[in-house]
């Protein structure tokens, strides 16, 4: 038998368990063409709250007692498609089953040589890649400019921070914990970390964090903390909006700051993205990070936990910072 998670009920602020369930279901058998995939790893990240929930967006959202999907890791260990051999790894969007099969679109080979195979969900595949096109294609990094980021210990702000570091601007990270505060600056480089929870008046700590302004804003928040680092943005200023995890689970539209002024003002620049927006650029920015990796000037972190089971919970623990760097089950 095959176990499966479902999405059960679509969830009212913050996801619960109950609103995932797990099913057996027969295990598949290929036909002409089809590959059997065994999942290894399987990504979990913040974007998927949004496919919970019956509303419009860039891509469709999950529907109820059908299989949730994301970034997984996979080994062909059958074959009828002359493409994918026995053995073969393989990253794409699937379901999280523990077996399925797949007519081979959307798969691409990885190589565990290259790097770890759960790379391939994190420094080396959508985080990345979101990481590092997010900043040069919006950003532009200039030698000598200040670049914040929020989320910063998180998957995608970790390496966000180490781009910007290696093309020579001021970082600063923002993180809940005084542990990932020491971690952006003793593993990351960072420049200076502020811990949000234990900071009183974020726009005084922005401020003394940032003496000459803010450059550029890598937001991967939302919230209070981005209205924080707004009010001391520079003139020509570009702002990153790559995700708002602290609005995720919020039930009704929240009310901030009317920021067209300051934008206005600072002839700034504010741009949301989803990742595929640059996917004509994928295999340049997967070789240039693949790079750096090799070299050193690249540090991949991962949390893992461990087992099938403990996808909804490793999902749910995003919520409550507890990752450091890229959030993976390994099954």
């Amino acid at each position: 038998m095959n176990k499966t998670i479902l999405l059960n009920k679509r969830p009212v602020g913050k996801p619960q368990l109950t609103d995932f369930k797990f099913v057996m279901e027969e295990m598949p058998k290929t036909s002409t063409d089809e590959v059997l995939l065994k999942t290894l790893y399987v990504s979990v990240d913040p974007y998927l709250r949004g496919r919970m929930s019956d509303a419009k967006s860039y891509t469709e959202p999950f529907q109820l007692q059908k299989p949730i999907s994301s970034g997984i890791i996979a080994e062909v260990i059958d074959s009828k498609n002359e493409k994918f051999n026995k053995g073969d790894h393989v990253s794409g969007l699937l379901e999280w089953k523990e077996y399925q099969k797949s007519n081979g679109t959307g798969l691409l080979k990885v190589v565990g040589t290259k790097a770890s195979l759960s790379a391939y969900l994190g420094i080396l595949g959508m985080t990345g890649l979101t990481a590092y096109l997010g900043l040069t294609e919006i950003g532009v990094p200039q030698k000598g400019e200040t670049l914040v980021v929020s989320g910063a210990a998180g998957a995608v702000g970790n390496v966000v921070g180490q781009i910007g570091k290696i093309l020579g601007c001021r970082v600063i990270g923002i993180a809940g914990t005084d542990e990932k505060v020491e971690l952006l600056k003793t593993k990351f480089n960072f420049d200076e970390a502020i811990n949000y929870n234990s900071t009183e008046n974020m726009s005084e700590a922005i401020k003394q964090a940032c003496p000459d302004g803010v450059d550029i804003y890598f937001d991967n928040v939302g919230g209070e903390i981005s209205d924080a680092v707004l009010f001391k943005i520079n003139k020509f200023a570009r702002i990153i909006v790559c995700g708002a995890i602290s609005l995720y689970n919020e039930t009704s539209l929240p009310v901030g700051p009317r920021i067209q002024t300051l934008l206005l003002k600072n002839s700034a620049m504010m741009k949301g993205f989803i990742i595929n927006d640059f996917v004509k650029l994928f295999p340049e920015a997967i070789n240039k990070l693949s790079k750096l990796l090799k070299e050193g000037k690249l540090t991949n972190t991962e949390s893992i936990v461990e087992g099938f089971d403990n996808i909804p919970q490793a999902f749910l623990d995003l919520f409550e910072g507890k990752n450091k760097g890229k959030m993976i089950v390994a099954v």
